[in-house]
């Protein structure tokens, strides 16, 4: 059979690069449709992935509606002559691509605020696939699984370090280090939102490396380092969660990387306006499992940042505490591949509304 995988974002090629190639080692063909966005294509290459670009996308705000046209002619393009047998991605360009081309489709997402891409998806997908967590219920083509989307490549099953990171990064084997990660905020779902300011940001690196080396992953590049007590993260965007899982410490005003360290066992503190009482299942039940900090104002993310440095024992609590919350997850690789190759599968995963039924009747 015949697969298209769209990868929009890094995030993207993460999900679902542990599929592909299973599915490829198992005889299937597979392509990814890529947006030529921050690292993704850099990703592509790494793990040797089959794909075609299908437009670009800068880190500005009112780049996508530009680009949307372009995009759009590509894609319905490339899907037709690839001519797939089931369509995976996230949102409105595979949906769209399943629609133009009468073939299956099955998003995965965790994000319950991206509102629009959900109305102009949902009438074309043929499955949704999202975490347990997932606040929002999309219909009844709407299945849970127990995990993250970031269970497809950093569950226990399928995350393996790639490298001796301590040596790359220059730093000692008991030295502390913290990774500060920095948000464009130039995706559509972004529109409005923000986080640490230019002088929020220069003020928590500076706090941050009185305890430890500090490392910056800025997605919009725009930080200048000069007279600045950090470095940047310049290694391979592949090395990145070598690099996190590694670490003493996550800072950031972004999403998918606060998942990730909670899933590596590395405490997190995320901080940027989405925190709050809509907020995203995922982040709300991470903290409560006391993996991940979500802090909406800056003065306590420098109080608990500082803190967790200076305290003793908080590597092994947060192992054991990633331990703990990781026992039940599904490896989320296999499930895609189960879905991709058995025509039943979805059958047998429960719906959002009878996962709710069963949750409710648990604690009754």
């Amino acid at each position: 059979m015949k697969y298209l995988f769209f990868t929009n974002t890094p995030a993207h090629v993460h999900l679902y690069r542990n599929a592909v190639e299973e599915l490829e080692s198992r005889g299937h063909d597979a392509l990814l449709l890529a947006r030529d966005y921050g690292c993704t294509l850099d990703l592509l290459d790494y793990y040797d992935l089959p794909h075609v670009v299908y437009g670009e996308l800068a880190t500005s705000k009112y780049s996508l509606a530009r680009q949307l046209p372009s995009h759009y002619y590509t894609i319905v393009r490339k899907t037709r002559e690839y001519d797939p047998d089931k369509i995976f991605g996230v949102g409105a360009y595979a949906a769209h691509a399943g629609a133009v081309t009468d073939t299956p489709v099955v998003l995965i997402t965790d994000s319950e605020n991206t509102h629009l891409d959900h109305a102009i998806s949902r009438p074309f997908a043929d499955a949704y696939l999202t975490p347990h967590t997932f606040d929002k219920d999309l219909g009844e083509k709407h299945h849970v699984f127990e995990g993250f989307k970031e269970c497809a490549y950093l569950h226990p099953e399928e995350y393996e370090p790639q490298s001796d990171i301590r040596d790359q990064l220059g730093v000692g084997e008991e030295e502390e280090y913290a990774i500060v990660r920095l948000n464009a905020f130039g995706s559509h779902h972004d529109v409005g939102q923000g986080g640490f300011t230019p002088e929020k940001r220069e003020q928590l690196v500076e706090e941050l490396s009185e305890e430890a080396a500090v490392f910056v992953s800025d997605e919009g590049g725009e930080m200048d380092f000069s007279d600045l007590p950090a470095q940047p993260f310049d290694l391979h965007p592949a090395l990145l969660h070598d690099a996190l899982a590694e670490a003493s410490l996550l800072v950031a005003d972004t999403q998918t990387m606060v998942t990730e360290a909670a899933l590596l066992g590395t405490p997190a503190i995320r901080s940027n306006s989405f925190v709050g009482e809509d907020d995203m299942g995922n982040f709300a039940e991470l903290e409560q499992h006391g993996l991940i900090y979500n802090i909406r104002e800056f003065e306590p993310v420098l109080e608990t940042a500082l803190g967790l440095l200076g305290e003793e024992g908080v590597a092994d609590e947060w192992a054991r505490k990633r331990e703990a919350f990781m026992a039940d997850k599904v490896n989320l690789t296999d499930l895609v591949v189960r879905v991709a190759t058995d025509s039943t599968m979805l059958k047998s995963l429960p719906t959002k509304r009878t996962h709710e039924r069963m949750v409710g009747g648990a604690t009754v």
